[in-house]
């Protein structure tokens, strides 16, 4: 198990080396407000990149080298690409015809053998409608109907093929433990559980199989060095349970999803019994617990912001929720939570403003913040030398509805700001 994790840190590893190196064209961006996410503000800054990497930040007078492509973007700022913590980018297409959706398999509640990236489209038209707003990577999860639907991919939103675009293909495990999962309300189909209570009790026992499988497989090993002769044949191989081990060792997170309060301390509990790293997810109704969710020291992905109040809360009870959540020091991401309108995710961070989040903490849960909980923050979430040049230009904030993106650089590329939507309005313009 060890030697196929270090096999696949290689291979991320690679494919992040890969996508930084199509491009040896040094190209400056001069002039703009660099918005570094790390390190503060830069007026009237440069950022150069080249072998897709930044290779230079800094004031006006940092150097460029000679021959490099001089991009003025004075009045303009200038950002990393954006990164969506939930989509479903790949996975559907429209939603009307099933044919083209493959978000979910319904067979099962219990299926973290599942792999998103099997389904994964790269050709999709959703992709570069999204990449027009600045939004360069995100997470791809199967939708939320299982308890545990399979495992969440990260991609770049830009590549020749999926190969190059799955970026790091088992990143996280989803743990759904909200009242959609108990889907079944018929005692004919009694494989489903249908309480909370029944979802608990089958994780536990789906986990506590995980362990027992890891330790006939450790007490095989151990046989099979010592008396060759005696070890017999292997236990049988259970993809459902290996897929698991890696998260009951902690080595990769667990996004668990809650939205009420008793929902959240359930699910910390489970979390606590098995050692869990978490992620967790939505939260929306959970403000009489967040200090429970502080003490884990736990990230939270926020979200949906635009959920409506419950009838015994205060009407932005659930806008003030990410205000709230930084100011009690819990590290926090926005996603999208769609495909359609992942375009839309800075929005999110916006309107997250207007109810008290600081300005550049909603930047940083939109850049920062995910590349360091999705553990990629060494080549992405901000404009620092040496990481991968996923960069946007816009004319504003980039949290303005009102604010155009103007370039878009992937792993050092300009990135056309083209897409089926752009085609149908220029051919119909006239």
């Amino acid at each position: 198990m060890l030697k196929r994790l270090l096999i696949a840190s290689i291979l991320v590893a690679a494919a992040f080396a890969q996508s930084a190196s199509n491009s040896g064209e040094a190209i400056a961006l001069r002039g703009g407000k660099l918005l570094t996410i790390s390190h503060g503000v830069i007026e009237n800054g440069v950022l150069v990149m080249q072998n897709g990497r930044i290779t230079a930040v800094g004031g006006a007078k940092t150097a460029i080298p000679k021959g490099a492509r001089v991009i003025d973007v004075s009045g303009m700022t200038v950002y990393p690409g954006l990164i969506d913590s939930e989509t479903h980018l790949g996975l559907t297409e429209i939603q009307a015809a099933q044919m083209t959706n493959d978000t979910l398999e319904q067979s099962d509640e219990i299926m973290p053998h599942m792999h998103v990236y099997d389904a994964f489209h790269a050709e999709t038209a959703l992709i570069p409608v999204t990449r027009i707003n600045g939004i360069t990577n995100a997470i791809v999860a199967p939708a939320s109907g299982d308890t545990l639907p399979g495992q969440d991919s990260f991609i770049q939103l830009a590549g020749r093929s999926a190969d190059e675009m799955l970026l790091v293909r088992d990143i996280a495990m989803p743990l759904n433990f909200t009242g959609s999962q108990r889907r079944n309300r018929s005692f004919a189909q009694a494989r489903f559980p249908f309480t909370r209570m029944g979802m608990a009790a089958q994780l536990r026992q789906a986990f506590i199989d995980a362990q027992e499988y890891e330790q006939k497989l450790e007490a095989y090993n151990k046989k099979k060095a010592s008396e060759p002769d005696k070890a017999g044949p292997p236990p049988k191989r259970d993809l459902k349970l290996e897929a698991l081990l890696p998260y009951l060792a902690g080595k990769k997170p667990v996004v668990l999803a809650a939205e009420e309060a008793y929902d959240v301390e359930t699910a910390i509990g489970l979390a606590k019994e098995f050692h869990l790293k978490v992620i967790f997810n939505h939260l929306t109704h959970a403000r009489e617990v967040l200090d429970k969710v502080a003490a884990t020291g736990f990230p939270v992905i926020v979200g949906p912001i635009y959920a409506r109040p419950k009838d015994d809360e205060r009407y932005d009870a659930v806008f003030k929720l990410p205000a709230e959540m930084a100011k009690m020091g819990i590290k926090i991401a926005f996603a999208s939570y769609d495909s359609h309108n992942a375009r839309n995710l800075p929005y999110a961070a916006g309107y997250a403003t207007a109810f008290g989040l600081p300005h550049d903490e909603a930047m940083k849960a939109i850049t920062l913040n995910p590349a360091q909980m999705w553990g990629v923050d060494k080549d992405l979430g901000s404009l620092d030398v040496g990481k991968m040049g996923n960069v946007v230009v816009a004319n504003g904030d980039p949290l303005d509805v009102k604010t155009d993106v103007k370039h878009v650089f992937i792993a050092g590329q300009e990135i056309p700001l083209v897409s089926k939507q752009t085609k149908l309005r220029d051919e119909y313009w006239q």
